[in-house]
Formats: structure tokens, C-alpha cells, sequence
């Protein structure tokens, strides 16, 4: 498992938009796997899962996304997990890691133009 947090601010529908135009687009063998959306007041909640083929490990690698936002006030937590080859314990990780990378990428890049 990898993960990455990050506190910004932004459009929900920008970002969200923008994540997962980037994930698909960042493998031909990258496709979402399920989503949710929730609102409560001003407060929005999207959570979207992909997966992914890893020539890496060999095998398929997940990407949890939740975005969380109200107003421009935004959180991001992103958890990739899946691609080790062993049966106890963690090996080759480096699938996790990639697909990881990409959704960190995009919204760094986002962070930063804003």
C-alpha cells in the first residue's frame, strides 16, 4: 500500500474532473471500478476506485481516490494497493508506487497553478 494526502484549495469539480481525465488517460489498461458521491450541506464527498494492469509485478493494481470538499476549502487521499507477488509479505511494490504517482502528479500540478 501507498498513500498520499493533500490539503488544497480549488474547484471539487475541476479536480475531480481532472483526476480522473489523468488516470484513465495515464494507461491504455486504466479504468474505474466503482464511485460514490455524497453531499451533506456545502460539504461533498466523491470517492472513485481504479485498477489497473502493472507490467511491473505483473499483476493488477488499485487507486482509491476521496476527494473531500466545502467551498474552495478541498482534501485529497489517494491509496493505491495490489501488484506484490508474495503470499506473507509486501515484495515489488513498485506497481502501487506508479500508479500512485500519477494521480500525486495531477494534483501537485493542480496545487501549484492555483
Amino acid at each position: 500500500m501507498a498513500k498520499y494526502e493533500k490539503h488544497l484549495r480549488g474547484d471539487f469539480n475541476e479536480l475531480l474532473s481532472l483526476l480522473n481525465t489523468g488516470i484513465i488517460s495515464g494507461s491504455v489498461t486504466a479504468f474505474i471500478e466503482g464511485s460514490s458521491d455524497y453531499r451533506l450541506g456545502d460539504v461533498r464527498c466523491a470517492v472513485r476506485v481504479y485498477e489497473r494492469y502493472s507490467a511491473i509485478g505483473g499483476s493488477r493494481v488499485s487507486l482509491n481516490i476521496t476527494l473531500v470538499g466545502s467551498g474552495d476549502d478541498l482534501f485529497v487521499s489517494a491509496i493505491s494497493s495490489g501488484g506484490s507477488q508474495a503470499m506473507f509479505f509486501k515484495i515489488n511494490t513498485l506497481g502501487e508506487e506508479s500508479f500512485l504517482q500519477t494521480a500525486t502528479e495531477i494534483v501537485e500540478r493542480y496545487g501549484h497553478s492555483r
